[in-house]
């Protein structure tokens, strides 16, 4: 809240007692700005008002002559009650401390100007906000009339401020589809929710009432411009990548571990069945890449697949994104609305990644439209069916989320009739290898380069890295070093240096290549390299068998020699 200065008290007065004779008063009066007559109730004369008192006798005492001509009292207030309670502005106001003592005297004349002060001042403040923030800001009374109107709201809405100050809003827009009438006639603030105002614009709105002593007397409603980030989205909807061989879908799922090999089996077999799919796992680990082989491996493969990021849409938007927005009169011109991602992915699969970042309010209607096949546009009033496969995605915390109430318990167990977990890299470095080799192959053929070979320390390098983002970071360390080496052997210098550095920090002395030396004399040495080996790929023999250029029998054979 503003808080301005003080009131600027009068402070020439003197306080005399009820008995003290009309001489000394008349005589005060010359004096002092205002003579106070103190007691159980005070009284208060102004030096103006002398001439109601000159003809009074002067061995009058004070409390008689108040008593004959009946003057009116005068009301004591703290500073605090002055601000908040209704005062009696007939006479002067006597303003005391914490201890009870008069302190000063705000007249009615004063007590306006510094109200017309503050008016001004909290006029002032409103209006270089308004002007200040990027989004569009109207305010109108409680009859509707516009009384704000920001040079944001002119960019948005083509309106010109003193076009539509003065007026009621309704007057350029259908009072049925503008916010602001429904906060009038509800009272209930609006949170971030989607509109689509005219052709190539789109908003979301924050709205609040204006409540004075328990009375709705206008609203403010501030409108973000999220045009941009529409045509963004709908750019990258438009390059979605096929991630996978469309006439071989599962064939892309590239993967020796028995975790991935038993995740690809159950993909498989869900493929066929039009049930939803709950797919877990960190971020980049693969999910939409198996979200597409189920699509194109099933009986939906010639329909459209489409993919929405609950994370990276604007939650006020994602409702309108989801279902789509019905046509509203938000000006003069027809709108026919837009289908939304489950209307056109109809007869195909949605996929919808980070589900768990999907806003509670959401969730329950997505589940509506689960358990019925149809529900509402935003905005709309008729029923929309739409058969859509749904294959969602979530990060494994989902399940805690549910415990905790974060996610919506009911549309959970929707989704988890089928539940596939895929593990991170770090956990499938046997992996990593035949990975690498698929990248090289199709970024080799996208750039136009020859395929490389990679040195024995970057391939330790691939190796010993956690891969914090999984299958998607090494796609990208695999461009880079398409892109960077000129040469036909990848070495450390073509990778990112965080992981060179991880790889120099776990490995004071590297291998000078990747297979065991024949001349080496079997013994201890020998022995302490497979141990290196088998500690840098956390003991999976066959990413060690890998690292050393040896088949897994011999390695077996080795371990069981050296009792390793």
């Amino acid at each position: 809240m503003l808080e301005f200065e003080q009131i600027n008290m009068d402070h020439s007065f003197i306080l005399i007692k009820r008995d003290t004779p009309l001489s000394e008063i008349k005589s005060k009066l010359l004096q002092y700005g205002f003579v106070v007559i103190t007691g159980e109730i005070s009284y208060t004369i102004a030096n103006h008002e002398y001439p109601m008192i000159a003809s009074a006798h002067d061995s009058m005492l004070a409390y008689e002559w108040l008593e004959k001509v009946h003057w009116p009292p005068s009301p004591i207030f703290s500073e605090e009650q002055l601000r908040e309670e209704e005062a009696d502005w007939r006479r002067p106001i006597l303003i005391e401390n914490e201890k009870q003592e008069i302190i000063g005297i705000v007249t009615a004349n004063i007590w306006i100007k510094k109200l017309h002060t503050e008016t001004k001042r909290l006029t002032a403040y409103f209006e270089t906000l308004a002007e200040t923030v990027n989004d569009a800001v109207t305010a109108v009374d409680q009859e509707g009339k516009v009384i704000c109107w920001n040079a944001a709201a002119e960019r948005t809405y083509g309106i010109k401020s003193d076009e539509i100050i003065g007026r009621k809003i309704g007057d350029h827009f259908h009072a049925e589809s503008v916010m602001l009438h429904r906060i009038l006639s509800e009272g209930r603030p609006v949170r971030g929710e989607y509109h689509h105002p005219a052709a190539d614009t789109h908003v979301l709105i924050n709205a609040s009432p204006i409540i004075q002593d328990n009375m709705i007397i206008g609203g403010v409603a501030t409108e973000h411009d999220i045009t941009q980030i529409v045509r963004l989205n709908e750019e990258i909807d438009a390059s979605t990548p096929v991630l996978i061989h469309q006439e071989r879908p599962f064939s892309s799922m590239i993967g020796e571990s028995t975790q991935i090999k038993q995740a690809v089996q159950i993909a498989q077999k869900t493929a066929h069945a039009d049930i939803s799919v709950l797919l877990a796992g960190e971020p980049g680990s693969g999910k939409e890449m198996l979200a597409q082989a189920i699509h194109y491996g099933g009986p939906r493969g010639n329909g459209p697949f489409v993919s929405i990021n609950c994370s990276a849409i604007p939650s006020g938007l994602l409702e309108a994104e989801l279902f789509g927005y019905q046509g509203g009169p938000f000006t003069e011109e027809e709108q026919v609305g837009q289908a939304g991602k489950i209307e056109q992915a109809q007869e195909g699969t949605l996929f919808i990644a980070e589900i768990d970042q999907m806003p509670f309010d959401i969730q329950v209607k997505f589940l509506n439209y689960l358990e019925n096949q149809s529900f509402y546009r935003v905005g709309g009033m008729e029923v929309v069916n739409a058969r859509t496969r749904i294959i969602a995605a979530a990060s494994s915390a989902i399940e805690e989320m549910v415990q905790e109430g974060k996610f919506h318990k009911d549309l959970y167990y929707h989704l988890t009739v089928i539940k596939i977990d895929i593990p991170p890299l770090r956990e499938r470095k046997e992996d990593i290898e035949g990975l690498v080799e698929n990248f090289i192959q199709e970024l080799a053929v996208k750039y136009r380069k020859s395929m490389p070979d990679i040195s024995p320390e970057a391939k330790e390098a691939l190796l010993s890295y956690e891969w914090p983002g999984n299958i998607r970071e090494l796609r990208n360390v695999v461009e880079r070093f398409i892109l960077l080496n000129e040469g036909d052997v990848v070495t450390l210098e073509h990778l990112p240096q965080n992981m060179t550095s991880d790889y120099s920090a776990k490995n004071s002395r590297p291998l000078s290549n990747g297979t065991l030396s024949k001349g080496r004399e079997p013994g201890k040495e020998e022995a302490l390299t497979i141990e290196e080996a088998l500690k840098k790929t956390y003991g999976n023999k066959s990413a060690a068998a890998k690292l050393l250029g040896i088949s897994r029998g011999t390695l077996y054979n080795k371990i069981r020699e050296y009792d390793l």
